[in-house]
């Protein structure tokens, strides 16, 4: 089902020039798994406990009986939990929290084929001074998406916070929006609890165990939004993996041998091609702005982050859809900021330059890394070309006497 948009900021309403859908999770989970089968995986049952790594082979145990399956190489689609990834840093990010429910009540406020998409409005919070208080510093907002007269999707929402804001305030602060809307419900057909981590430090990348999805921190740092993202990158990162098997097997033809990596660096070697393709330089460059994006705004209170949405959604439309959607190149990110700073309030501008500084020397610094050969391809290049040469000279006829 699709809506249109429309974003409430105090005094401000704005209708979004984009419509806005809601992903169905099982019926996507099904279909996901259908198409498994239909070519031919094979699924095993059980809890994944460790992962070794010998030879140019990966073994996986399993807590059951000591379990194991081996293969060449292993994908972590663990989620945030990152049972078998590595990280050579602290792992310490902003959490998106919201709690929400898809309930059958007596009646709604809101148009059917209108979603509110944040509603930072705090009215209701007039009467609870002390959750109004905690509100000012650490704001929420509300999502509606109406189904029927009668069935509706509410949300309450934390963007982004560190540490996250807790489930009980959030559904107090639910709570407290339903009451003021007149919003009785009947009865909850579906209830949710919704913790995201966002930013943070990637994976060591690359390493032997792969990544995707939250494994792999692909989850958008600024908006906790990772489903388009992760089913973008999934047929790059199989295609990835489809070429990087087929290498040993190519050789294995040629000259005979095993179809399997001859060695671990071979084996490190396929992997580290898989890293590239998950997460390319640019991508690396865009994160970091994201980032950096997220940390501004752990740091605004609710009047600043109302002033922030409303210079955000004034921009261009290719703009604005770009970043949520994670299509913005880096320049264009450049564009994006230097555009949404010339669009905010002269307080906004204030704001931006004394809370976004430590976030944008942490970009830089991230960033740094990046302006070279950040995988070390051409290194690698120019070891093979150098190698290359050496057994040309050897080979080559040694020169004719002329005595």
């Amino acid at each position: 089902m699709l809506w249109h948009v429309v974003l409430h900021c105090l005094l401000h309403c704005r209708f979004l020039q984009r419509p806005y859908g809601r992903v169905d999770r099982p019926k996507l989970k099904r279909t996901l798994l259908e198409r498994c089968v239909a070519a031919g995986v094979t699924f095993m049952t059980g809890k994944v406990d460790s992962v070794s790594h010998s030879n140019g082979a990966s073994t996986v145990k399993l807590q059951d009986a000591g379990a194991t399956v081996s293969g060449t190489l292993v994908l972590d689609a663990t989620g945030h939990s990152r049972r078998l990834v590595q990280f050579d840093k602290k792992f310490d990010p902003g959490y998106q929290g919201a709690y929400g429910i898809i309930a059958e009540v007596e009646s709604h406020p809101f148009e059917l084929d209108t979603m509110l998409f944040m509603d930072w409005r705090d009215d209701h919070l007039a009467g609870t001074p002390e959750v109004k208080a905690r509100n000012d510093k650490l704001p929420t907002f509300l999502y509606a998406m109406p189904f029927s007269k009668t069935k509706v999707f509410l949300e309450e929402t934390s963007l982004v916070a560190r540490p996250a804001v807790e489930f009980p305030d959030l559904k107090e602060r639910l709570a407290a929006r339903m009451e003021h809307l007149g919003i009785k419900v009947k009865s909850i057909e579906e209830e949710e609890y919704c913790l995201i981590p966002m930013g943070g430090v990637l994976p060591t990348h690359p390493q032997r165990v792969l990544g995707i999805g939250g494994t792999a921190g692909m989850v958008h740092p600024s908006t906790g939004f990772m489903v388009s993202r992760m089913l973008g990158a999934a047929p790059t990162i199989a295609d990835s993996i489809v070429e990087q098997l087929s290498k040993p097997c190519d050789k294995a033809v040629a000259a005979g041998g095993s179809a399997r990596p001859a060695s671990e660096a071979e084996a490190a070697a396929m992997a580290a091609a898989v890293w590239r393709s998950a997460w390319p330089v640019e991508r690396l460059r865009q994160r970091a702005f994201f980032t950096f994006g997220m940390d501004v705004l752990l740091k605004l209170n609710l009047q600043e982050t109302r002033s922030f949405f409303n210079a955000f959604f004034s921009l261009s439309a290719f703009h604005w859809h770009g970043f949520l959607s994670a299509r913005l190149g880096f320049s264009q990110l450049i564009a994006f900021g230097l555009s949404l700073f010339a669009n905010s309030s002269n307080q906004a501008r204030l704001d931006l330059l004394v809370k976004g500084l430590p976030g944008l020397l942490g970009m830089l610094l991230e960033l740094a890394p990046t302006v070279g050969d950040y995988y070390g391809v051409k290194k690698e290049q120019r070891k093979a070309a150098a190698a290359e040469r050496q057994g040309q000279q050897a080979t080559a006829p040694a020169p004719m006497s002329t005595r």
